[in-house]
Formats: structure tokens, C-alpha cells, sequence
């Protein structure tokens, strides 16, 4: 994991004794850099990078909050896109090479 359970949990605004969504939180970090290795077109985070650039994992954060704030794949109020940012972080580390 590029992004520990304490730091999505700050990102989270969770406190850090708050251990109910632990497990839940961890596969959403999971789920969050799969999808961002996904975008980024590579198999794996693992070994993309020498040192993960700060963008990405900032990106990584993004997706954790986004997917804890939504909890289900339709809203009753307005649905959003993940934030522009996300794609702005990522854009300039895309694997177009393979």
C-alpha cells in the first residue's frame, strides 16, 4: 500500500482512535490505487515508479475520500464526477508506452 491506513484516515478527517471503518477504509485504499494504476494504464503501482510521485498519491487520496463519501453507486441528490483535480494529478503520468 502507498497510502497506510493513518493517512487515509486524516485525509478522512477520522479520528485516529476511530477503529469501526478500519478494515472498511483499507479496501477502499485497496480499491483506490487499483483504480489509479488502472488510469495510469499500468498492471500494478508496484514497481511503476522509483518513489510514488506526490500527485499520484495525493490522487490515491482523492479516490479513498470520494469513494467513502459515496457508499453507493447513485445518489438521491446530485450525482458528481470524481473532481477534475484527480484527472489533473494524473494526466501527466500516464503510461502511454505500453
Amino acid at each position: 500500500m502507498y497510502v497506510t491506513l493513518e493517512e487515509a484516515k486524516r485525509h478522512l478527517q477520522i479520528d485516529s482512535e476511530y477503529d469501526g471503518d478500519d478494515l472498511y477504509i483499507n479496501s477502499l485504499i485497496d480499491a483506490a490505487e487499483a483504480a489509479v494504476a488502472n488510469h495510469l494504464k499500468y498492471d500494478s503501482l508496484d514497481g511503476a515508479f522509483p518513489i510514488l510521485p506526490f500527485p499520484v498519491k495525493h490522487a490515491i487520496l482523492l479516490m479513498v475520500g470520494n469513494l467513502y463519501a459515496n457508499r453507493e453507486p447513485v445518489a438521491f441528490a446530485q450525482s458528481y464526477r470524481v473532481p477534475l483535480s484527480y484527472e489533473y494529478l494524473l494526466t501527466p503520468y500516464v503510461n502511454y508506452g505500453s
